[in-house]
């Protein structure tokens, strides 16, 4: 079994990854190898800062790891938030977060949005990037209350049901991580 480091410590993330993945890589927490660091996430870019993270893990730990940066990109708000997803309203209070989204959105009619997911794969001296991201629109208001951050508001194309309507199953079968993750686990599977 390969054992690989994913540089979260968030909960969801690690079951939408561990699924994916399946049962053939062990894939350990940031606080499983105790790592308390705050991991620097500087870039402008979700390559940049998914980079930068595994960088660090794999200098300050010695594992082989990966670490993503995922975020909602609004072509109405010049791709906001972006990079910025996490923190938008300046903090990491996701309810604040979506309420700014929203306020900032107001009623224009162009609701189109994408999630990207960035993942960088560091093993031995290598480094690959894999990507994955979902189009789809942002609704008025939440609906549902499965899932994390933007998935209230979020509604995938060809699909009546926001990400927080669906199961997890549903959800991991077209989402930006889960195509990533796919990459990921596919790039793993013939090499490793």
């Amino acid at each position: 079994m390969i054992t690989l480091v994913f540089a979260t410590n968030n909960a969801h993330k690690l079951e939408e990854v561990q699924a994916v993945v399946g049962d053939r890589f062990h894939i350990l927490t940031l606080a499983e190898v105790g790592c308390n660091d705050d991991i620097p996430e500087t870039g402008n870019t979700f390559e940049a800062n998914a980079a930068q993270k595994s960088a660090y893990l794999q200098a300050h730990y010695e594992y082989d790891c990966f670490a993503d940066d995922s975020g909602l990109e609004v072509d109405a708000l010049g791709k906001e938030p972006g990079v910025f997803s996490a923190r938008y309203s300046g903090s990491r209070d996701m309810e604040k977060n979506i309420d700014l989204l929203l306020q900032r959105l107001g009623e224009n009619p162009d609701r189109h949005a994408r999630f990207r997911t960035v993942i960088s794969l560091r093993i031995g001296d290598r480094e690959y990037f894999f990507e994955g991201s979902v189009e789809g629109d942002i609704g008025f208001e939440r609906r549902g209350t499965g899932g994390f951050g933007y998935d209230p508001l979020f509604t995938p194309r060809g699909f009546s049901k926001t990400f927080a309507e669906m199961t997890a199953a549903e959800k991991n079968a077209i989402s930006h991580r889960a195509i990533a993750v796919a990459g990921l686990a596919d790039f793993l599977q013939r090499h490793y």
